[in-house]
């Protein structure tokens, strides 16, 4: 596309500045809109974790043998689950960059947000009935009229923020062409919900449909991207439009804020690490009347039965605790998150979110121990996912190292190498202990602790081991290349004055 001769500035990722706000905003009955977006993040990351409570909670009685049935159960709803988690983050995505457009906000659009939000705490419900009812359209219909209600809600913000401009971004209230800004924006706000409007009327006779059409709202802003990469390479670049000079720079498809990535990713491993312990508030606290009747009255005795639980959970909260460590390990290095960058960390959160549903498989040890192998793949694939994706995010941005890299983390960089391993270690150790019950499948539940045990260990043992070995490789040349110390010939004069590697006295 050719550049035109005066281009706008690229919106501010975080709307208007902060400074000069303040006494002014309030006399005339605005506000900034961080602490807004602040509450919104937190209620949508929560939104998208609780997605995973009807999956954790399928009931497998003792007596059920974990077969084929079971597994297409489960199988099923972890993908429902998938779907429905990365449409929350689709949600989330369009949220923020709305209110990278709306840079204040008075009551009315407060409010507005809110009926957003209470919209998208109506999700998990639907999303319940949809695992449950899994033939059932109702499910798959009222999911679909949240999202299109969400959409609407949005355009009711934009519709509003436009028509009292001073709500808007600077770039955007000086611009001369805001209807320009208001289309092109509304047109994106609406593509979501206008797949889902579909969707729910293939809900009707032909759900499978559905699910496709949901799928295809995720991957909307890649098909387009593709879709507009094909078209240039067919017909050729875009002129800009004859009758401006602007340049519309503003993309809600482009990267998110690195700082809004990392809120919502805390947000999500917060969530994830308190569902662990109100399940076992919820399934460990013994009974007082089974107290008195199994155990005499002994509430230590009655706990002990509960050892198994409380080592799962041990386990799995030192699991999601370390993968928030490699995450934040990642992020500290990086400068920007690209768009691809930003799928795959929705799918390692995807998967983080998953984790509770390992926690459940691998506390079902004591109870159901004839299962234990299909419990132990199931929890080790989790967590595989999970890291990988992390992994992926590292080796995406080496690709465009110079944008997104902080220098000590690229290529050569003193952190390369570290990094490298850290984030290397969970997916090599999940990998491993998935293999090694194929093969000592006796075996499998002390393997899969012993992983849970080591791996924090070795995060501790990482660095000290990561600098041993880069000493010793920038060792080894420097040993190679020294030269040998000369000997005088026997009998012949010594001269400790001089040393051939110096020039000739004058």
């Amino acid at each position: 596309m050719s550049r035109p001769q005066s281009p706008e500035p690229a919106l501010n990722v975080q709307g208007a500045s902060s400074i000069g706000l303040g006494d002014e905003d309030a006399a005339d009955g605005t506000q900034h809109s961080h602490r807004m977006l602040s509450f919104s993040d937190a209620l949508l990351s929560i939104i998208a974790t609780v997605m995973i409570l009807p999956v954790t909670h399928t009931d497998i009685s003792p007596e059920q043998e974990f077969d084929k049935s079971i597994q297409k159960l489960l199988a099923t709803r972890i993908a429902v689950y998938l779907m429905t988690f990365l449409i929350v983050t689709v949600a989330w995505a369009a949220h923020t960059r709305l209110f990278q457009v709306v840079g204040k906000i008075d009551d009315t659009l407060a409010l507005l947000n809110l009926a957003c939000m209470m919209t998208i705490t109506f999700l998990p419900f639907t999303f319940s009935l949809m695992v449950t009812f899994p033939d059932v359209p109702l499910g798959i219909f009222l999911f679909c009229m949240c999202v299109i209600a969400i959409g609407a809600v949005q355009a009711l913000i934009m519709g509003y923020a436009f028509h009292f401009p001073h709500l808007l971004n600077p770039q955007i209230q000086r611009s001369a062409h805001r209807a320009l800004y208001k289309r092109h924006i509304l047109r994106i706000i609406f593509h979501g919900p206008a797949l889902c409007f579909v969707a729910a009327g293939f809900s009707l006779f032909f759900y499978p449909a559905s699910y496709l059409l949901m799928a295809t709202v995720i991957f909307l802003p890649y098909v387009s991207k593709a879709a507009s990469w094909c078209r240039g390479r067919l017909v050729g670049p875009r002129e800009p439009p004859a009758h401006s000079l602007e340049f519309f720079t503003f993309d809600l498809h482009g990267p998110l804020s690195k700082e809004r990535v990392e809120a919502f990713s805390d947000g999500v491993y917060a969530i994830v690490a308190t569902l662990l312990i109100l399940d076992i508030c919820e399934d460990n606290v013994p009974d007082p009347k089974d107290v008195r009747e199994k155990f005499s009255g002994s509430l230590v005795a009655a706990l002990s039965e509960s050892g198994p639980h409380f080592l799962a959970y041990f386990g799995s909260f030192a699991t999601v605790g370390l993968l928030w460590f490699a995450h934040h390990s990642l992020f500290l290095h990086v400068r920007k998150a690209t768009q691809p960058m930003g799928l795959l960390n929705t799918l390692s959160l995807a998967f983080v979110g998953g984790l509770p549903l390992a926690y459940q498989q691998t506390s079902a040890f004591a109870r159901q121990p004839h299962d234990e192998l299909e419990r132990v793949r199931v929890s080790c694939a989790i967590i595989f996912f999970a890291s990988i994706f992390q992994f992926a995010i590292w080796t995406t941005a080496l690709l465009q190292e110079g944008e997104t890299l902080q220098p000590s983390a690229r290529f050569g960089g003193q952190e390369h190498a570290f990094m490298f391993a850290k984030l290397a270690l969970y997916p090599c150790a999940s990998l491993l202990a998935f293999a090694s019950t194929c093969i000592l499948t006796r075996f499998s539940t002390a393997i899969f602790h012993l992983m849970q045990i080591a791996v924090p260990f070795a995060f501790l043992l990482l660095r000290l081991l990561v600098r041993l070995a880069l000493a010793i490789l920038r060792a080894l040349p420097r040993l190679a290349l020294r030269p040998a110390p000369t000997r005088p010939a026997p009998g012949g004069p010594r001269d400790d004055t001089c040393s051939p590697l110096l020039p000739a006295p004058c």
